[in-house]
């Protein structure tokens, strides 16, 4: 039952736990990169063993994400989150504590283990702790917060190995995830949704197939179409074809088939594909645009991304709150579309144009389109899918984000015209890097027009007669699937 309201402390509350809990996860995967070169000198690793660290906690993460939304709903999204919490800072201590490149690769995929155990419960607890109306606007502020920690991570990362090692990069995940897991038990309501056997066949099936995809699509851009890359590939691509056959048939499939079945679900997974594939390969391009072309160093390419961050700390909250009103599809219309516009500004980034004449228009249109349709189509996935199946609803977006940006990362860069050593040459660079801009707003601009397809104001639709009933009293519960203590119930 959803009793809070925004503006509480509990929702106050509610929120904190879950940005610190999805944020130290986002930190930690771009927090390494900058920490990387002291890690090889220290343990005395390889490229390739550098190139695992980050690998490792990407391809756990991946591999689980759906398995961890399914527990969620079946034992408990708090239980399940917390645990994910305290799991990711007991690996935190033993990638602080790694005497070899080894040990701290093994303790990166147990980081990546909690990471997936808490990254689907931080959306589903929002969903299914606050009323309806609030969910969007509570999800845009999630969002906006998050993005500021997954910026924050490369400049953290450089202070905090500036400051003692790289080893207090993992350590300082430690005091934070003591806090959240405070924050969790004081003010997050525990709630359950699908009930039934966990599917353990589906669960291997869909951890092998997500798991080889993203081995496949992480190691492309480096190894080509060996053999590995290859196999990775084909693993993938049968393991979810069985995946997809074994949900039609499995009486409590782990993705249930009936959430695609509706249009407004399937329609705005579509929509998280192609702009998270057009986010993550164009943002990808841009840092090597403004390093080799214009000469920015890595601090400075990663500060002329912050207005994007600004703009959605600002707007994204805003823009969830209108389109809980307004109802979420033209949202997810102008939305990519002005993340198109903002990536054709950005065309004229080439040696020798200025930040603000030709970088900033590109990013703040950028970062405007981002605040329009990250939290209205997050929210709208989540809300299209039954209550019971939020944090398996959680999970399936989150993997098809982050499989769109894996792929156009790997597809990306060689569609544009970009292989070989091309990338350190500045003529060769900015044609491949205007190539890619038009590829990625195009591929943006289809999601807009896919929205078009989506139909009435999920976001705002009537309550099933459990959530009209009255709320319960201080310290009543009234389902027999919700554990609220007082605190927990609005006033």
């Amino acid at each position: 039952m959803s009793t809070v309201r925004w503006g509480t402390p509990a929702a106050r509350g509610i929120l904190a736990t879950a940005i610190l809990g999805s944020g130290m996860a986002m930190i930690d995967g771009t927090v390494v990169n900058v920490a990387l070169p002291h890690m090889g000198a220290e343990l005395g690793a390889a490229v390739a063993g550098l190139q695992w660290i980050v690998d490792g906690y990407l391809l756990a993460l991946a591999a689980l994400i759906l398995v961890a939304g399914s527990l969620g709903d079946r034992y408990g999204r708090r239980r399940v989150f917390v645990v994910g919490v305290i799991w990711f800072g007991v690996a935190s201590v033993l990638c602080g504590l790694a005497w070899s490149p080894q040990v701290l690769i093994g303790a990166r995929v147990l980081q990546g283990v909690g990471g997936a155990l808490l990254t689907p419960g931080s959306l589903a607890i929002l969903q299914s702790a606050f009323v309806r109306e609030d969910r969007a606007r509570a999800i845009g502020a999630w969002s906006g917060l998050s993005g500021i920690a997954a910026a924050a991570g490369p400049v953290l990362g450089g202070l905090l190995v500036q400051l003692w090692s790289w080893r207090l990069v993992f350590l300082i995940n430690v005091p934070i995830a003591a806090l959240c897991v405070w924050l969790a038990y004081r003010h997050v309501p525990e709630t359950r949704g699908a009930v039934g056997r966990i599917d353990a066949r589906g669960s291997v099936l869909g951890a092998v197939g997500l798991a080889a995809a993203t081995a496949c699509l992480v190691e492309a851009p480096v190894r080509g179409l060996d053999w590995l890359v290859v196999g990775c590939g084909a693993v993938g691509v049968v393991s979810l074809v069985v995946f997809v056959v074994h949900l039609r048939r499995a009486a409590d499939p782990l993705v249930p088939p009936s959430l695609f079945a509706d249009r407004t679900f399937t329609i705005s997974n579509a929509l998280t594909f192609v702009v998270y594939g057009a986010l993550g390969g164009g943002l990808l391009l841009m840092a090597m645009q403004l390093q080799v072309s214009l000469g920015y160093s890595p601090t400075e390419a990663g500060l002329a991304g912050m207005p994007i961050t600004v703009v959605m700390l600002l707007l994204s909250s805003r823009f969830g709150q209108w389109a809980s009103k307004a109802g979420p599809r033209w949202f997810l219309v102008v939305g990519p579309l002005l993340v198109a516009a903002g990536m054709l500004l950005l065309i004229r980034v080439t040696p020798g144009t200025s930040y603000l004449g030709a970088v900033l228009p590109g990013v703040l249109v950028f970062g405007m389109g981002l605040a329009v349709v990250v939290a209205p189509v997050t929210a709208t996935v989540l809300a299209a899918a039954p209550d019971e199946h939020a944090g398996v609803a959680s999970g399936v977006n989150n993997a098809v984000a982050r499989t769109g940006s894996l792929l156009a990362i790997a597809v990306l860069p060689a569609a544009a015209g970009l292989s070989g050593d091309a990338y350190t040459d500045p003529a060769a660079l900015t044609a491949a890097w205007q190539n890619a801009l038009v590829i990625a707003a195009v591929m943006a601009a289809i999601g807009g027009l896919l929205a078009i397809g989506v139909r009435g104001n999920v976001l705002a639709e009537a309550h099933t007669p459990e959530e009209t009933a009255d709320a319960p009293h201080p310290g009543e519960c009234l389902h027999c699937d919700i554990d609220a203590p007082p605190t927990h119930v609005r006033n």
